[in-house]
């Protein structure tokens, strides 16, 4: 496990999950995959250890987007698509701060497209939660940037035309170095993964696989349902075999240039045959194979697929910062007025 981010200082006292569920109402409809996340971040929060005053959640518009009046930090709900950019500004001002994005699949991958990939080009310190429902919920049923082609809602009656965004290709292209997914009816992986995205030192995003009951019922159930998940769902574990099925007799195998699904025991495939995680690997070309598997021929990937090291924007920043401040001729505003060409009035 990664060590805590030194800047961020710890809490004198020992802090419960209670200390972080906020007084306000939980509007978010009964049976929203929103309630469980929900919880595990107010699980995680005390784990962390950190001051309760130096954790801030960001959020844009949207169902997702109600997080900061339901946890008991400070919050900031900003306007559609700008969160990433409130936060940036909120780290480098403020390293301190555990910095947290709540955003969904429109408010990221939509209107906030390029505050999203830049944030993650820059390699800003914070968390990046992607509610991922597949559709726009708090405006009614709209289709998002990751809706299935086909998809019939209230702006696609005849079914959408346009081909979906994978989110982990537009991290992985963005030059993202950590990238998870979690699928929202597993409190506990929720959990062992967001407190592994943020451990790490940079942009860290996890697509949550949320379920809108209203407007996309069941839209990851292929990969979620009780009676489906054992053969579509794979969930990753670092330097451990890719294995799924019920019996774990299930893997996945480099067949030239592509992944394809084996049965152990099968045409004399043995453990030896199934690809090993390696989520820290620089290099992407496998972890981005592994982000695009989907059923029906290969099962989903969750867990942590991408986490590796890169500078930081936000240290960069306070290190140019700290060299230029020791051999600028600037030392106060009167420096700054006065420096450069300057004119006398008589």
């Amino acid at each position: 496990m990664k060590k805590r981010d030194e800047r961020i200082p710890q809490s004198d006292v020992s802090l419960e999950k209670s200390d972080f569920m906020s007084d306000q109402m939980v509007k978010w409809c009964p049976g929203c995959g929103n309630h469980a996340i929900l919880s595990s971040v107010a699980q995680l929060f005390p784990k962390m250890g950190y001051r309760k005053d130096h954790y801030v959640v960001v959020s844009g518009i949207g169902c997702s987007s109600r997080f900061p009046y339901y946890v008991n930090t400070y919050g900031f709900h900003g306007i559609h698509g700008r969160a990433a950019a409130i936060a940036s500004g909120m780290k480098i001002a403020n390293p301190s701060l555990s910095v947290w994005v709540n955003t969904g699949d429109g408010d990221s991958m939509a209107i906030g497209g390029n505050h999203f990939i830049h944030a993650i080009r820059r390699n800003v310190d914070m968390t990046v939660l992607m509610f991922n429902n597949r559709i726009y919920g708090l405006t009614k049923g709209q289709y998002s940037p990751t809706s299935p082609m086909g998809s019939v809602t209230k702006t696609s009656p005849y079914g959408t035309l346009e081909a979906p965004f994978n989110p982990c290709e537009l991290v992985i292209g963005a030059q993202g170095t950590f990238f998870a997914r979690v699928a929202d009816n597993n409190i506990k992986n929720i959990t062992d993964v967001l407190e592994e995205a943020a451990m790490h030192r940079g942009t860290a995003v996890v697509e949550l696989l949320q379920n809108c009951i209203i407007f996309a019922d069941k839209t990851h159930a292929a990969v979620t349902g009780k009676e489906t998940r054992d053969d579509n769902q794979l969930f990753l574990e670092a330097g451990q075999p890719l294995l799924f099925g019920k019996d774990k007799n299930k893997g996945i195998r480099l067949n030239g240039l592509r992944l394809e699904a084996v049965e152990l025991g099968k045409n004399g495939i043995t453990i030896d045959d199934i690809l090993v995680h390696d989520p820290y690997e620089h290099d992407p070309a496998l972890q981005l194979m592994i982000a695009k598997m989907s059923p029906p021929h290969l099962p989903m990937a969750t867990g942590v697929i991408r986490s590796t090291e890169a500078p930081t924007f936000d240290r960069l920043m306070e290190e140019q910062i700290a060299a230029q401040k020791t051999v600028s001729p600037v030392q106060c505003v009167d420096d700054l007025l006065n420096d450069g060409d300057v004119i006398t009035i008589d």
